[in-house]
């Protein structure tokens, strides 16, 4: 599978991301990717951008978004960035943070009917 591009620069914060995942990303994680199969990783450096998730084996980026994500700019942003990521043939799936708190089964039935697709 070929090597998706990344900003080397991103590389030390997304390591820093992974340990201080927000709560939603943690229920999300311990409570179902984690040990989930096809395998995913937490923020996964992709061109100029850090997604939540990924699986490499399906092509598909998990977001997760918190209230910066509903203003027109971080719209116009996520999409600009979802743009960029489908270019790469990478599938994004966005689940807001009340979803995951509120929805938590109904997310993960989602994640995985988009893994089988």
């Amino acid at each position: 599978m070929p090597v998706l591009p990344y900003n080397a620069d991103n590389v030390k914060f997304a390591k820093a991301l992974r340990k201080n995942m927000t709560p939603e990303e943690r229920k999300l994680w311990f409570c179902f990717l984690r040990k989930h199969i096809p395998k995913f990783v937490r923020q996964k450096p992709i061109d100029n951008y850090i997604v939540d998730f990924y699986c490499q084996a399906r092509k598909i980026a998990v977001e997760i978004d918190g209230s910066q994500h509903y203003d027109i700019k971080g719209a116009d942003y996520d999409t600009k960035r979802t743009d960029i990521l489908n270019n790469y043939g990478i599938k994004v799936i966005r689940f807001s943070n009340r979803e995951i708190n509120q929805q938590f089964k109904e997310v993960c039935t989602v994640i995985e009917q988009c893994l089988h697709e």
